[in-house]
């Protein structure tokens, strides 16, 4: 997620000299550094030392531990605090800082590398207004930003969202693979379902009608789509989605607490 935003910031055009990265991984560093051209540091501490923005794009499991890490530099700078890590509520990232830290979560996506990323965002009380346009500021340049006012509620963005992509790459696996299955080739299965997948939620972006006026003007009755819905009605294809993002929010929320 760290390299899709930085390459969805580069790409909108925010200079490669004003993003510091930390990165202990020396492959990885060394990826970033020649990938962005952006500069890179072993140590967390070095990476932020003057820096009045962090963003924090680690694994929830570790986040305490660099919060820690850096609770001495957080009180004498105050910097605004981005945090994409899923479960980690702000009120923990603000006690392992050492309180009064202005803190946005944020739920981004992968898609951010292309400039199409969905994120959801959530301030908290120390959070200015000119902080919170700094946050909705950076995540525009990797797509589009959509703010939630109740913080219980990003478990469910990142249900939705976040781990979206994943849910329509599995759709398009499968369709390619049915496609190969009916005697598609595999080069003409997998042109066929990603311009499909492309056109599909360009219509879903740039017609303003909803999904469901969509789905019933391409089901005629007795044709063929109308065929294939009744299939997916039949197995429980709407349960199936629910069950799946259900899923995703109660993992989130168990992170957080295994994270207390």
């Amino acid at each position: 997620m760290a390299r899709s935003l930085i390459g969805g910031l580069i790409q909108k055009g925010l200079p490669a000299e004003k993003i510091k990265v930390s990165e202990p991984v020396a492959v990885l560093a060394e990826g970033l550094a020649k990938d962005f051209s952006v500069a890179t540091f072993s140590d967390n501490n070095d990476a932020v030392s003057d820096a009045n923005i962090w963003v924090f794009a680690v694994k929830p499991q570790v986040m305490k531990s660099v919060c820690r890490q850096l609770a001495s530099t957080a009180q004498t700078n105050k910097p605004l605090v981005i945090s994409i890590a899923a479960g980690i509520t702000s009120q923990q990232l603000d006690s392992w800082l050492g309180g009064d830290i202005p803190i946005v979560r944020i739920m981004p996506n992968t898609p951010a590398l292309l400039g199409a990323g969905a994120s959801g965002l959530f301030a908290n009380t120390q959070v200015s207004a000119e902080q919170k346009q700094h946050a909705q500021d950076l995540m525009q340049a990797t797509g589009i930003t959509v703010w939630i006012e109740n913080e219980n509620l990003m478990d469910a963005v990142t249900a939705v969202s976040g781990s979206g992509p994943a849910y329509v790459f599995l759709l398009a696996e499968a369709m390619q693979a049915a496609g190969i299955a009916q005697g598609l080739s595999v080069d003409a299965a997998r042109a066929l379902t990603n311009q499909t997948l492309l056109g599909a939620s360009r219509m879903l972006t740039e017609t303003n009608e909803t999904a469901d006026v969509l789905r019933q003007r391409v089901t005629s009755p007795g044709g063929t789509t109308q065929a294939a819905i009744e299939s997916f009605e039949e197995q429980g294809f709407r349960t199936i989605v629910s069950n799946a993002i259900d899923a995703a929010t109660q993992r989130g929320r168990a992170l957080s607490a295994a994270n207390d």
